[in-house]
């Protein structure tokens, strides 16, 4: 279990304490509007209504005691870099804040945030892949030249190892329901779907799939 400050309760600020709620953390959430706060307080372990750059409110939350602080507003850029700036001047282990876009995310970098998070894009760029292909179920970017997919297992990799599934088409593969092992003695089934890690961020390496 971890401590979370979370700032900004828009839409996505509400969705991440709903799942921080679900993972079984203690999450405090802030935000200017009054409305927001009592939205979340049924999944969150307290609320406080306050302006997120004012030096003093932010001092009275002991920001060192947080495991993570995320920036989650959206609707104002300033205000976003001002707090992510003053979270770490006050000792924050780790800022997670938002971005709309690169330029923002420089700024943000620069100013103190730890990670980014681009929720449109990150979005945008999952449902793109899921649903143009018939293949893929799932699919997490991890960086820019590494991302896992969850794919359908094709005819061809139907009694194979895993080794040999690498060394016939470069992909490394992850069980899911002890499909597939990485110690390379079991063999893949065509009942189960399959983890894959694709060292690109295109889904090239599966257009074998039929």
């Amino acid at each position: 279990m971890k401590s979370i400050l979370l700032v900004g309760l828009g839409r996505f600020g509400r969705h991440i304490a709903e799942k921080l709620y679900e993972l079984d953390h203690q999450v405090m959430a802030i935000d200017r509007k009054e409305e927001r706060v009592d939205a979340v307080m049924p999944f969150v372990t307290n609320g406080q209504i306050g302006d997120s750059t004012n030096e003093d409110f932010l001092m009275s939350l002991g920001i060192g005691n947080f495991d993570v602080c995320i920036v989650a507003i959206g609707d104002d850029f300033q205000s976003s870099l001002e707090t992510t700036s003053l979270l770490k001047e006050m000792g924050a282990k780790l800022v997670v804040s938002r971005a709309a876009g690169d330029v923002q995310a420089k700024f943000l970098l620069r100013n103190g945030a730890d990670e980014i998070v681009y929720p449109e894009r990150q979005l945008a760029n999952w449902t793109a892949i899921r649903y143009s292909s018939d293949h893929i179920f799932d699919y997490i970017e991890l960086d820019e030249e590494h991302a896992i997919f969850e794919i359908q297992v094709p005819k061809e990799w139907i009694g194979k190892t895993v080794g040999e599934l690498d060394q016939y088409y470069g992909i490394e593969t992850g069980g899911k329901a002890g499909a597939l092992h990485y110690a390379g003695y079991e063999y893949c089934r065509g009942t189960d779907n399959a983890g894959a890690w694709q060292k690109q961020r295109s889904t090239e390496g599966f257009s074998y799939l039929k």
